[in-house]
């Protein structure tokens, strides 16, 4: 995972810098408030985030005001660095918007502890967010499941009729067949969409892409799982 560390101390910033990436973290680092202002607003900025609270050109509970006040879709979790270890100075950081803080000097255990809380709960709203854009997915693929339904069943009769009304040597018996049959696997499949109960992904193209397992998840439980396919 990215992780981003504004600190104006070159000293701390590279101790942070390689306690972090000796722990298999991607890291960025800046020493002052501005530059961490603009390297955040990349969109492939890290979203979680150490800022020390004493930095110059903008302090980090400004920056960290800063961030909260734009709303922004992709989650961030702010670890606040600070000396300042009363409380009235903790309510104050975490009011300005920081998850958590960590006082100065800081144990490096303690550390990375809070830094893997952070790490979980934003794999966490990963994870839901998911779920939910995977749900509207379903709820509107029943949707159209459901308005394809009645022209699929009339599509269905009418095959039928004409294949009654067929002769065994008529050329177009054969079409009529294929096309009856391949409407019966249409309905099928809105059918199994329309009972999905779970959310069941597999891999597609050697693993390259992610699909909805329609047959997995029109059966069993309610739950969320990947299967291998």
């Amino acid at each position: 995972m990215k992780i981003f560390i504004a600190e104006d101390d070159l000293t701390s910033r590279l101790m942070l810098q390689a306690v972090l990436s000796k722990c298999g973290y991607e890291v960025t680092s800046v020493a002052d408030g501005e530059e961490a202002w603009t390297v955040l607003q990349q969109l492939d900025a890290p979203r979680l985030i150490l800022l020390d609270w004493m930095m110059p050109g903008m302090d980090g509970l400004t920056l960290c005001r800063k961030l909260r006040a734009q709303g922004r879709d992709d989650p961030l979790y702010i670890l606040l660095l600070t000396s300042r270890g009363e409380q009235h100075n903790i309510v104050q950081g975490l009011e300005a918007g920081a998850d958590d803080y960590i006082a100065k000097p800081y144990d490096n255990g303690e550390l990375l502890a809070r830094i893997g809380v952070g790490r979980r709960i934003l794999e966490l709203l990963a994870e839901v967010a998911r779920r939910q854009k995977l749900q509207g997915v379903l709820e509107m693929a029943g949707a159209v499941c459901h308005e394809l339904n009645q022209p699929l069943q009339a599509v269905s009769g009418y095959s039928e009729l004409l294949l009654l009304d067929s002769d065994e040597n008529d050329p177009h018996a054969a079409v009529l067949r294929a096309i009856h049959a391949e409407v019966q696997k249409i309905g099928e499949l809105t059918r199994k969409i329309m009972n999905i109960t779970q959310y069941r992904t597999k891999d597609y193209l050697g693993g390259r892409h992610t699909i909805v397992d329609i047959e997995g998840a029109s059966s069993g439980a309610i739950g969320v799982e990947k299967t291998r396919g």
